[in-house]
């Protein structure tokens, strides 16, 4: 599906303060690597009865 050069990168937080902190992480990541081109994004969030977790799942030309 993609070509062999792209990376992958996973933001994780299960914590409220982090989810809400998720995506300037995210952006802070970004520029640090140099604003990578962006090929796909993927948001996922799972919970059971004590966790939430949202996960942000950044695929990117390297």
């Amino acid at each position: 599906m993609y070509a062999s050069s792209v990376g992958v990168k996973v933001f994780t937080a299960t914590k409220a303060k982090e989810r809400e902190e998720l995506g300037e992480v995210v952006s802070l990541w970004l520029r640090q690597n140099g604003c990578p081109e962006i090929v796909d994004t993927q948001i996922t969030q799972s919970s059971d009865n004590d966790y939430h977790c949202l996960s942000i799942t950044v695929i990117y030309k390297k």
